[in-house]
């Protein structure tokens, strides 16, 4: 990896000029205290904005403000897992920010090829790999400006966007 690729998220989402593509293909990911409230029965208050706007949120805010088209695609197992459940309820905080978000059923992508790893591209230029463990323990991430790898998970990331189903009409099973 050249010491020329911005190697922060932070640093990539406020480079971003054009479009910030996320691809989520795990149906559990690690332990997170919002998702254990949520599992309690602890709802959002969403007409309490400070109550669940995270720094996160305000980033891709400000990328959407700036003209970036920042787009989330969730590949998902049905019946759906419990930390899904939890993602599609909490996809609103997404959204309010900026985000457009889909979902694919995992039954509906035998004939697409898809990436191994989740992973954000920025302008088509810069790919970011995340490393998870079997159980969904973050390892950590890999940024490359390798254009065939870029290219190759930008068209993975297409295929699956095209099929996928708008957040607002897509139903938990």
């Amino acid at each position: 990896m050249p010491s020329s690729i911005p190697t922060s998220f932070d640093e990539q989402l406020g480079n971003a000029k054009r479009s910030a593509v996320h691809l989520e293909m795990r149906d559990t990911y690690y332990s997170n205290p919002r998702f254990e409230a949520w599992q309690e029965g602890d709802r959002v208050n969403w007409d309490d904005r400070a109550s669940w706007w995270r720094p996160f949120h305000q980033d891709i805010s400000d990328a959407v403000a700036r003209g970036v088209a920042v787009r989330r695609a969730r590949v998902v197992s049905e019946p759906v897992s419990d930390y899904i459940r939890w993602e599609h309820y909490q996809t609103r905080a997404n959204m309010e920010a900026g985000e457009q978000v889909r979902w694919l059923p995992r039954r509906r992508t035998a004939d697409l090829l898809m990436p191994g790893c989740d992973f954000w591209i920025f302008d088509n230029q810069v790919i970011r790999v995340h490393n998870f463990s079997g159980n969904g323990d973050w390892l950590g991430e890999e940024f490359f400006d390798d254009r065939a790898l870029v290219e190759r998970n930008a068209d993975a990331f297409e295929s699956i966007w095209e099929r996928a189903v708008p957040h607002d009409q897509y139903e938990i099973r």
